[in-house]
């Protein structure tokens, strides 16, 4: 691009070129508004608002929307935008990312654009990298917004749900992009729709965009919970199933891929956890264990669905044999098989909810950002987030020297000569900025400068206001600052009185970042708005990067000319080495980054179709038809699975099919095999969905139409969540031995898609099929129940919580005395064995 670019100019001066006449019309608009009286400027919003609800656009009133925050900025604050800060602005209105050098007054340029999409009253999000500077940011800009009639919010951490609804309700709302996807997540995991906080997500400015969605890529959004505390119920019921036996105490439905208990095995149940009805709706923890256990032992087989291995269960792949390393059956099923094989039953924790900052900031119907660097990043900017990087010009022109490295053999010669720099730029007064890639490096300068009994100060990144402070501090006369490269940012570095005259801000970078973007802010620190200033880095052939991205020629040329511990090279040769390892190692991370991303669209995609149908159940008042339909596909599945006319063992497969529809829905001896053996599987399919419908009239009728539709939607709520949980999880742990499958010449982000998926369809039908069942059992109360209690109830069944203020107590798990013997086996009693550790 260099020879297109000497032709025609760079991209962004380009860009730039095509805003210019823009900006000479809100420069016109200048006198006139400054001739409105304080009702006439503070009126042009609702003006504003009428034209844009009378069909004009956002781009229609944009000169005069910024001419009107121009003027209001001012007034109230007693800072006019400057021309390159107006053309910023129209960059972020562009959705776009505005590269604004240090200094350049970015927290100013973001009220143009913030300001005019308000206007929509859809609301804008800003967000910051700390909630210390957004709280600041609320309360310096807010004075305009307010004065302009647009209200203001924040969200910290600590606040209140009702604190967090009104900041989002807010026309323009500042933020941490931690809070914002957590909120997010919590938002997807609500009973009722006014418990929601955010609104749809439509206009956000990512200050420092670089930071958050690229350096914080990597990391995603987790809301955990405790994992299933009772996995020492698994070993019980495994020992329990294990002394059953089959015919007898159960039957095997290898087709449905299911074991039920006959009547002899449930009065087995009954008698051996001290319950009074096995099969009542209050014991549904207790039957979940029990079936997992039956499943465990009865349909797993090992060596043929798992393995066990280094005391670990890896499930074996049915279609390829192969073992799949770090993938777990869902719903409790891997513990029982744990259980069963006396491995380790493992209690993890329970991922509810979580989501990438990528996918998070995607999901905007309109993104922006700004920062001091962000060009070396563009190509990752485009191809994720469809962003592009607008250089926008610096007010004034920057004077600072940025000096040739110096590159010094070893560690040690480079750190002595950082410290004599210090020592004699320090006699002169002029204060001096060091820069670390880490807190480690930090100390070992700040260890030698305290031995030569040079006084400084080391940044502490823990503190938001401090560290604030002491980077604004840092342009004083005779200042000597310690940092990471990356603490303060969001926070200028002023120069203090005489500080000009000795030569401005001096920095000096300790070694090369593996980001050619991070030694960019670094060197940005100094030289804001036309100061002078001075930058230069130190290297040592013994760096990281050097040692590990570094030519062997660099190597060469030290030996060549003899260099000593404490003699240093200036090399263009060298800077270019530098410059190329950096690339290199920018590339690499980018890679992994897209391959994160790619492993997070797969489940990003199912969690905007769990989300979007979790929204509607939510807004949605009416589940009938939808249930309905469930209702009907799950006896249609069973019969297709379970009935072939033409299979000699038809009788006992009707058997079969009605010992499964018992466990759903079907009454106990509803139907006659006898009687039903003369049917075709059509017949008997339009007799068992008559049974249903007729069982779902009469529960509605007794319960009542608006109490049953209330029900229908906190069961299907809970039953989505508790899966979705679930799958989450197993998705983790898919992930985590996916990649083993490129050895096997597979690519192991199109195996995850392709597996996931099967998750997915298998997460779908469980779906469905826990929400008829827990439906039909749900028992009729005398008092038509609260909302609260209808969400406390469908918790219970769920295992989750326990209902206060009933008169009979939902029962968690198996009820054993506390002086039993204890049905694992030990011989102790229960209080002093399984009971203890239920305990702890």
């Amino acid at each position: 691009m260099g020879f297109f670019d000497k032709i025609f100019g760079s991209y962004s001066e380009r860009q730039v070129k095509n805003i210019i006449p823009l900006i000479d019309k809100i420069d016109k608009l200048g006198p006139s508004m400054e001739a409105l009286s304080e009702e006439e400027l503070k009126g042009k919003t609702q003006e504003f608002k009428d034209r844009l609800a009378n069909g004009e656009t956002l781009d229609d009133i944009l000169v005069e929307a910024f001419a009107v925050v121009r003027e209001g900025a001012r007034r109230i604050l007693g800072m006019k935008h400057y021309r390159e800060q107006l053309i910023g602005g129209i960059v972020l209105h562009q959705g776009r990312i505005s590269e604004m050098k240090t200094g350049e007054g970015k927290t100013l340029v973001a009220t143009l654009p913030a300001y005019l999409n308000a206007l929509s009253g859809k609301g804008v999000h800003v967000i910051t990298v700390n909630d210390y500077l957004a709280q600041r940011d609320k309360e310096w800009m807010g004075q305009l917004y307010e004065y302009l009639g647009l209200t203001t919010g924040v969200i910290v951490h600590g606040l209140t749900n009702d604190q967090r609804r009104d900041a989002y309700g807010a026309d323009i709302t500042y933020g941490t992009n931690n809070e914002f996807g957590f909120d997010y997540l919590r938002d997807n995991m609500v009973i009722y729709k006014e418990e929601r906080v955010q609104r749809k997500l439509n206009y956000c400015i990512v200050d420092e965009v670089d930071s958050i969605l690229i350096d914080e890529a990597r990391t995603p959004l987790i809301i955990s919970g405790a994992g299933d505390k009772s996995t020492d119920f698994y070993k019980i019921a495994d020992f329990f199933v294990k002394r059953l036996k089959e015919e007898e105490h159960f039957t095997v439905d290898e087709k449905g891929h299911a074991v039920m208990l006959t009547d002899e095995g449930m009065h087995e149940a009954e008698k051996t956890f001290n319950v009074e009805n096995y099969a009542d709706a209050e014991n549904m923890e207790l039957q979940h264990y029990v079936t997992q256990g039956l499943k465990a032992n009865y349909l797993m087989k090992k060596d043929k669905d798992y393995m066990v291995k280094n005391n670990e269960i890896i499930i074996v792949d049915e279609f390829t044999g192969r073992l799949m390393e770090g993938r777990r059956y869902s719903d409790g099923l891997h513990q029982a098989i744990e259980a069963k094989e006396n491995v380790e039953v493992r209690r993890e924790s329970k991922t509810l909810a979580t989501i990438t900052f990528q996918n998070y900031f995607r999901m905007y119907e309109k993104l922006s950002g700004m920062t001091g660097t962000a060009q070396t990043e563009e190509a990752e900017f485009r191809e994720i987030y469809g962003l592009d990087v607008v250089i926008i010009p610096t007010h004034r022109p920057i004077a600072r020297k940025d000096q040739k490295d110096l590159v010094y053999k070893t560690q040690r010669g480079k750190y002595n000569a950082i410290v004599e720099e210090i020592m004699e730029t320090h006699k002169t007064g002029q204060p001096i900025l060091v820069g670390t890639t880490s807190i480690e490096k930090s100390e070992l300068i700040s260890d030698l400068l305290k031995k030569k009994r040079v006084p400084h100060k080391v940044l502490n990144a823990k503190y938001h206001e401090q560290e604030a402070e002491i980077v604004s501090k840092a342009g004083q006369l005779g200042n000597i600052t310690i940092a990471t490269n990356m603490a303060g940012r969001g926070t200028d570095i002023k120069l203090g009185e005489g500080a000009l005259e000795v030569g401005g801000l001096k920095i000096i970078g300790t070694e090369r970042h593996e980001s050619r973007r991070i030694d960019n802010q670094l060197r940005g620190r100094s030289g804001r708005q036309g100061d002078v200033g001075e930058s230069r880095f130190y290297i040592s052939l013994e760096d990281d990067l050097m040692r590990l991205f570094g030519s062997d020629k660099v190597m060469a040329i030290a030996d060549k000319i003899g260099l000593d511990e404490d003699e240093a090279i200036e090399n263009a040769m060298v800077t270019k080495t530098i410059e190329n390892a950096q690339k290199k190692v920018e590339g690499n991370n980018f890679d992994i980054r897209k391959s994160l991303l790619g492993y997070d669209d797969v489940i990003n995609q199912q969690r905007e179709i769990i989300y979007k149908q979790r929204t509607e159940v939510l807004e949605g008042e009416n589940l009938k038809d939808y249930i309905i339909t469930m209702i009907k596909d799950i006896i249609e599945t069973a019969v297709n699975v379970h009935l072939d006319s033409e299979d000699e063992n038809y009788k006992e497969a009707i058997g079969t099919l009605l010992n499964y529809l018992e466990d759903i829905y079907l009454p106990k001896d509803e139907f006659d095999v006898e009687e039903l053996f003369k049917l075709e599987p059509e017949e008997i399919e339009e007799k068992l969905i008559e049974v249903a419908m007729k069982l779902y009239e009469e529960k509605e009728a007794s319960i009542g139409s608006e109490q049953m539709r209330e029900i229908e939607r906190v069961i299907m709520l809970k039953c989505v969540d508790s899966k979705w949980m679930d799958h989450i999880d197993n998705m983790d742990h898919l992930k985590q031995g996916i990649g083993l499958r490129a050895y096997k010449q597979q690519d192991p982000v199109q195996a995850y898609q392709m597996e996931g998926s099967n998750m997915f369809e298998e997460m779908i039908e469980s779906i469905k099929l826990d929400t008829v069942k827990y439906l039909y059992h749900v028992r009729v109360q005398v008092e038509a129940p609260k909302r609260e209690k209808v969400a406390e109830e469908a918790e219970a069944i769920h295992g989750e919580k326990e209902v206060k203020n009933k008169k009979q107590p939902i029962k968690h798990g198996p009820k054993i005395k506390r002086n039993d013997p204890c049905p694992c086996g030990s011989g102790k009693k229960f209080k002093n064995c399984c009971g203890s550790e239920a305990a702890n």
